[in-house]
């Protein structure tokens, strides 16, 4: 059983920076697809990036450039770090491990908020 525990949200002001992390227990981060999702108030949840065994990198269009990516094999866990934030940013973060991107077997974090605003 994989057990996920993210920390780092917020309040950041539009054009700020903030970094979440995601730490990892019950198996090594990069035997798994890590992944950042979010979730705001009425909308689906949406992939915000994966990192895949803690190699290649898939940034949503709308964040690239501004977020990234990676893991830490030493403290076992993923961040995302994000940059130059925006209003439309504000969400729910959660994070997700999952074998392959076929595995029924899917593990969530309860989430972090990261709220945008002046």
């Amino acid at each position: 059983q994989v057990h996920l525990v993210e920390s780092g949200g917020g309040l950041v002001q539009p054009g700020g920076s903030l970094r979440l992390s995601c730490a990892v227990s019950g198996s090594a981060v990069n035997d798994y697809i890590m992944a950042w999702y979010r979730q705001a108030p009425g909308k689906v949840r949406e992939l915000v990036a994966d990192i895949i065994n803690g190699g290649h990198s898939n940034i949503r269009d709308s964040v690239k450039g501004r977020f990234t990516i990676s893991t830490d094999s030493a403290t076992n866990t993923v961040s995302l770090h994000m940059d130059r934030l925006q209003p439309e940013d504000t969400a729910v973060y959660l994070c997700n491990a999952k074998k392959s991107y076929f595995s029924a077997n899917n593990y969530w974090g309860q989430g972090t908020q990261v709220t945008v605003s002046s």
